[in-house]
């Protein structure tokens, strides 16, 4: 469980648990609809938006970063380099 309570929804690990549903679900999206590019802009700002709190985690608490990035089977590297998005 990610979030320090059952009610919780806007600690940064819940949000960026959100968020990585959400990416999942438009990659999903985007293997049978691979020329929808109003999806594919909001696709890039939820990736952005979540590289964005994963940073704000690991300054704020370095093992709830790597708890969080290890629960949703993430590598660092998708967060602290540089984003590239096809």
């Amino acid at each position: 469980m990610l979030g320090r309570s059952e009610a919780d929804t806007g600690s940064p690990e819940v949000q960026a648990a959100i968020w990585t549903i959400r990416i999942r679900d438009l990659e999903r999206h985007f293997q049978s609809h691979h020329k929808d590019r109003h999806n594919r802009r909001s696709y890039r700002k939820l990736i952005h938006k979540r590289a964005r709190i994963l940073k704000y985690l690991k300054s704020q608490d370095f093992a709830k970063y790597h708890q969080t990035l290890k629960a949703l089977g993430l590598k660092p590297d998708d967060v602290e380099n540089e984003i590239v998005v096809k």
